[in-house]
């Protein structure tokens, strides 16, 4: 480490001495030259010096000077060489004039280099000093001629020194300019190789680019296949649902048409009956042509037994097909034609005895008359009787009058909201939106999923029927805001109550529990509430009374179908089957409201409304005369789910009910359905048949568990 620092303090000297200033040319050996070649070559005097010394110095008498002067690597030396005319003597002071004067030069010159450059340099070291000058007297002349030597000496160093400098200047310009061509090069050369790397770079893009837009194409392409094997996978869905639906269409029609051939081969074979029985020719007939028509009433017995071959395979759970139907309405035919040709006959051949037999047949008419005149008033007597053992066609006067209570106090309310229903400011229409939103959308999201969202959304109306600030669809709202929002509050929730009965349950029979706890649980908190319920209820479902309101005199058809529970519009008047589902889910929801109390009422109150009433609906009802259709829907809606609780209530009253109801009651509901309607006679017959059969009453289905309040 020593020898590496002196050796870097030794060229840090080199580089800062003047010799390290000099400019190196690489070229020099190559051309034979030497730096210092000047410095180290003898100087010597051309063969004229003699002359010169002469003229410079007369009084010497030397014919001829030689000069040579001579410097070495250790020692400079000046030597003078004297012509043989001269004596040894002059010679000898001649040189020592000239050692002297080589020695103030060579001392000047040192002083002059220390002073421009630094005390010891290279050519210091090259160029000894010279020998201490010899001290001696010259003359004039011969200090003249040394003087003129020694300044051309200086002008001779210093052309050197110039020459060297420019020449020193002129390779600094060659390397300068050299260095200025290699910079521009190398910066040719970044440029050349930023263009490449640019090149690779662009290229390597656009590789990437297309990469990308393949890769991109088939994407597309794939999504594109994906699309087309969605779309035909589609395709061939609807067309399978398309091919189920026919097929589930023709098989209902299937069905439909099944059992209109079976009502029209019942209604074949009880004509084809009938008038078999007009082919057994009567006493008289029989003495007087009885070999005559003996041949029509066997061929009618053989037509009654084919008929009743085809009734029979309808016994066994088939339809009958068209084949059979055709071979009935040809026996029917065949009967009719028999019929018709017996009639001929007997016409002709009692013609004769027409005249005596006239009197006697016209008495036999008489008393036929006679008898279905009475049959007639004696049917007319039995429903007085029956009229007089209970049965209305109305409801009574106490149901009427709390029936038309409950209207009077629903048209109050309304009455009450028509300021803020038909205002037409916008902030109290924005309000009544809000207000409407509050009451009706909670009542919308019940349902048996989980027993903690019921207990919200009840908590949620409590608090708005109380006049209490709740939030909804992000806005906090209250019914105290208007002087008018708390009736609107109590008509909304009354009526979205029966609206989902008339449409969610309907649909969804179990639906009935968790709106109708709810509502029974409101009911018990608000009571005012239960009025306008029950008011909205009887409105649309007059039979939730029951009530069979009767036509008035000047009400128009569709008015009053709209009294009877209907819906009426533009288009008309809504089908049977549509009203009944109407009809059926009120009912559901008014039995499952009656028999069920809120669970978690902190008041433990007894409910307002319960099965007290459900048992003065169903004596009511059955004290009334039934409706084709309608009653028979309705008591099976409501025996289905309140019959369970019902019976674990009244127990034995409740048995006697059920069989008076079957025995006395059900005949009378299939004396007034047709045979197109007896649908709902023939569930409403099963169910009590397996009743009876079962000795109890199945809990309904949906009825609510403790599980479900734990959800």
């Amino acid at each position: 480490m020593p020898r590496d620092s002196l050796r870097w303090e030794t060229l840090e000297a080199l580089k800062n001495s003047p010799k390290g200033n000099i400019t190196f040319n690489p070229y020099w050996s190559a051309r034979g030259e030497d730096v210092l070649s000047g410095y180290e070559d003898s100087l010597s005097l051309s063969s004229q010096s003699g002359a010169i010394l002469q003229n410079l110095n007369s009084k010497s008498p030397q014919a001829a000077v030689g000069l040579s002067f001579s410097s070495g690597q250790s020692s400079p030396g000046l030597t003078v060489s004297m012509s043989s005319n001269g004596s040894s003597h002059d010679a000898t002071v001649k040189h020592n004039t000239i050692s002297v004067t080589l020695s103030l030069k060579a001392e000047q010159e040192q002083i002059d280099d220390e002073n421009h450059q630094a005390p010891k340099s290279n050519v210091d070291e090259i160029i000894s000093p010279l020998s201490s000058p010899t001290m001696s007297l010259l003359s004039p002349e011969a200090m003249a001629m040394a003087g003129s030597i020694l300044k051309f000496e200086e002008e001779q160093h210093k052309k050197a020194k110039m020459a060297f400098r420019v020449h020193q200047e002129r390779l600094e310009k060659l390397v300068m300019m050299v260095a200025t061509a290699e910079s521009e090069q190398l910066k040719r050369l970044e440029e050349l190789m930023e263009l490449k790397q640019r090149q690779e770079y662009q290229s390597m893009l656009d590789m990437m680019d297309r990469e990308t837009k393949e890769s991109i194409g088939r994407q597309e392409k794939l999504k594109e296949e994906q699309r087309h094997r969605l779309k035909i996978q589609n395709l061939r869905l609807r067309e399978v649902e398309q091919q189920r639906l026919r097929e589930a269409e023709l098989e209902r029609q299937r069905l439909v048409d099944g059992k209109d051939r079976l009502r029209n081969l019942n209604s074949i074979q009880e004509e084809i009956l009938q008038l078999n029985q007009l082919l057994e020719p009567s006493t008289q007939t029989q003495t007087a042509v009885l070999s005559s028509l003996g041949t029509y009433s066997t061929r009618g017995n053989q037509l009654c037994s084919q008929v009743s071959e085809v009734v029979r395979k309808t016994a066994e759970g088939q339809y009958p097909s068209v084949e059979d139907m055709t071979v009935a309405e040809r026996a029917l035919h065949e009967m009719r034609t028999q019929i018709r040709l017996m009639q001929e006959e007997a016409a002709k051949a009692l013609e004769e005895e027409k005249k005596k037999e006239l009197a006697e047949s016209q008495r036999k008419l008489v008393e036929l008359k006679t008898l279905q005149e009475a049959q007639k008033k004696a049917e007319q007597v039995a429903k007085e009787r029956a009229q007089k053992q209970g049965l209305q066609n109305s409801a009574d006067n106490t149901t009427l009058k709390w029936y038309k209570e409950l209207q009077e106090s629903l048209t109050q309310c309304i009455q009450s909201i028509e300021q803020l229903n038909s205002s037409k400011d916008v902030q109290i229409k924005k309000l009544k939106l809000e207000l409407q939103k509050a009451a009706t959308i909670p009542i919308s999201q019940i349902s048996s999923n989980s027993g903690s969202r019921l207990r919200e959304i009840f908590e949620k109306i409590d608090k708005l029927l109380s006049g209490h600030t709740v939030v909804s669809g992000g806005k906090s709202i209250s019914s105290s805001h208007h002087p008018q929002g708390l009736d609107f509050v109590y008509c909304k929730v009354a009526e979205k109550f029966v609206k989902q009965g008339e449409e969610e349950v309907a649909s969804h029979h179990e639906a009935a529990f968790p709106i109708g706890v709810a509502a029974s649980g409101i009911w018990q908190q608000h009571p005012r509430f239960g009025d306008l319920f029950l008011a909205y209820l009887h409105k649309k479902c007059p039979y939730a009374v029951p009530h069979y309101p009767r036509m008035k005199d000047g009400t128009p058809v569709d008015e009053y179908q709209r009294i009877l529970g209907y819906r009426v519009d533009d288009s008309g008047v809504e089908g049977q089957d549509s009203f009944l589902k109407r009809m059926s889910g009120m009912i559901r929801l008014y039995a499952a409201i009656i028999q069920l109390r809120w669970p978690f009422d902190s008041k433990h109150t007894s409910p307002t409304h319960g099965l007290n009433h459900g048992w003065r609906w169903l004596a009511q009802m059955l004290n009334m005369e039934p409706i084709a259709d309608i009653t028979a829907t309705l008591l099976l809606d409501f025996l289905e789910v309140c019959g369970h609780a019902l019976l674990k209530s009244y127990q034995g009253q409740f048995w006697k009910v059920l069989l008076l109801l079957k025995q006395q009651y059900l005949p009378r509901i299939e004396a007034v359905t047709s045979s197109g309607q007896m649908g709902s006679v023939s569930r409403l017959r099963i169910f009590l048949e397996n009743l009876f059969q079962e000795g109890q009453i199945s809990p309904p289905r949906g009825q609510l568990t403790s599980i479900f309040w734990r959800s």
